[in-house]
């Protein structure tokens, strides 16, 4: 071979091996997610909104969560009960035992959070889901240990908090620059409601960023300035985004739980008859179908069938006008006029069109109704101050039956919990009681399951349904998927579509060299 020769192919090699270094090397542009709401917090202490939690997920490792049946799984950690009142958990070795600045996550770090979560001057609103626990204590690096004021078998499944380190647990103001052992690192916020992430396994920066307006965030994915879309996206812009070339829209059957709330303090929405009847006048079936375009199944209880605590065979609330007209005209004929009600949601407009389209069949049953949709931050913070009579709103993300005591018992009236529409039952207090006493899953069951059928006959809620999850991708992007709770754990296999294949073909051309 002439020099000429040697030194074009010296050159050509050359030039293989850069390429196929920027193959190998971690992609730096982001890969970006817009969804409807903002980052509230970053601080799993206080994450109580669906994006939140959800991000704090991918920052930080836990010692346990819950499967998607509700049934506990390890995490960091396996268990032993030792009697009814003790457990242990020892950190096992691997994927998050070590936080992102470099030190080791230990069992101080997981007792320290868990004492944080309990201390109420921390005030925060995960505390009543463990409320039954009495101490923490790391007996050792990697030993906690827990003692328990009552029996809970399902322990473990509430242990899904993002664990800490034992220095800003100490804190109890929430963290702005947290440092976790989750997939994910944090780099820094993206305006108020975004932030820039770090996958740490290669380096991928990822943006999770707050677009409001759902017409708005389908544009950006169409123009690539975003490469992927989850919920909040009405169906007709579902099918728009699935016609267009470039797009690929995935779907899953969600565990959200969507319903009616009414204050029952209030002298109309606190009347079972009236309950009775918005829950007889709605046609579930018709919503989820042409609204949702079947993205959607009516629901009976809190929990899907799917669940451990799902109420299999039950359908919920039976759509039947005629049975809504009677119970609205004897309220009439009571009251002296026909029955009012003011019906609060966001101003998202695929909830307002919801909320439109339950408020004009009520009216056909003779319950007038006006629908007030009021910006996020408003709305939610009237249902919290109880400041309603009646909304629509989700569950997102339920798993554990401490839901029942939180939202139903009469004791959990806020700030004590979310029971924001003063429900009072003597006999739902009993069964969650019973069911929180009881030591065997399959009684727990039981008893929860009594719990739900009452809630039916009472009414605090009118179930609407679990809506399925809806993900729109750029073709550019792959290996996104998603979880029935609507977490963004996908985002630790998500990639540029591309980048393995090109990396395949440039060592097969490099081999004969």
């Amino acid at each position: 071979m002439s020099g000429g020769g040697r030194r074009a192919r010296a050159a050509a090699l050359a030039a293989a091996l850069a390429a196929l270094a920027a193959c190998q090397a971690p992609p730096r542009e982001a890969i970006r997610l817009a969804v409807a709401g903002g980052v509230a917090t970053l601080d799993p202490r206080f994450a109580t909104d669906a994006v939140s939690s959800r991000v704090c997920r991918l920052l930080y490792a836990r010692l346990a969560e819950a499967g998607e049946d509700g049934r506990p799984r390890p995490a960091l950690a396996e268990w032993e009960r030792l009697d009814p009142l003790t457990w242990r958990f020892r950190l096992r070795e691997g994927p998050g035992r070590r936080f992102h600045d470099g030190t080791p996550l230990t069992a101080r770090d997981a007792a320290a959070t868990c004492r944080s979560v309990l201390d109420p001057a921390t005030a925060s609103p995960h505390r009543g889901g463990l409320a039954f626990v009495a101490a923490v204590e790391a007996l050792d690096a990697r030993t906690v240990e827990f003692r328990l004021r009552r029996p809970e078998p399902l322990l473990p499944a509430y242990l899904g908090l993002g664990i800490l380190p034992a220095a800003a647990a100490a804190s109890r103001r929430p963290v702005r620059r947290p440092v976790g052992s989750g997939p994910f690192r944090f780099v820094r916020r993206v305006g108020e409601e975004g932030v820039r992430l770090e996958r740490v396994r290669d380096g991928q920066p990822f943006e999770i960023l707050r677009v409001r307006d759902p017409t708005v965030r389908a544009l950006k994915l169409v123009r690539g300035e975003v490469d992927l879309l989850q919920n909040d996206l009405p169906p007709e812009l579902v099918r728009w985004l699935a016609a267009r070339p470039g797009l690929r829209v995935l779907r899953a059957p969600g565990t959200t739980y969507a319903y009616i709330g009414f204050n029952l303090a209030d002298p109309l929405a606190g009347d079972l008859r009236l309950r009775r009847a918005v829950a007889a006048a709605i046609d579930r079936a018709a919503i989820a179908r042409h609204l949702f375009g079947g993205a959607a199944r009516p629901a009976a209880g809190l929990f899907p069938p799917g669940h451990w605590l799902g109420l299999p065979g039950a359908a919920g609330p039976r759509h039947d006008p005629a049975r809504a007209r009677r119970l609205a005209a004897a309220l009439t004929r009571a009251r002296g006029a026909p029955p009012r009600l003011e019906h609060k949601t966001s101003s998202d407009p695929f909830r307002v069109r919801v909320a439109t389209v339950i408020a004009d069949q009520l009216r056909r049953a003779g319950i007038e109704v006006e629908v007030r949709s009021l910006d996020w931050g408003t709305f939610y913070g009237d249902v919290k101050a109880g400041r309603f009579q009646m909304y629509t709103l989700a569950w997102v993300g339920l798993s554990t039956p401490d839901i029942f005591r939180y939202a139903f018992h009469s004791r959990s009236v806020p700030p004590r919990g979310a029971n924001r529409g003063r429900y009072r039952d003597p006999v739902a207090d009993r069964l969650i009681e019973a069911a929180e006493a009881a030591t065997g899953l399959a009684a727990r069951a039981r008893l929860y399951r009594r719990l739900q059928r009452r809630l039916l006959e009472t009414l605090p809620y009118v179930p609407l349904w679990h809506e399925d999850h809806v993900a729109v991708v750029r073709a550019g992007v792959a290996g996104y998927r998603l979880r029935p709770d609507g977490a963004y754990d996908g985002l630790a296999a998500v990639r540029r579509a591309g980048t393995a294949a090109a990396r395949r073909t440039l060592l097969a051309e490099l081999a004969p060299w």
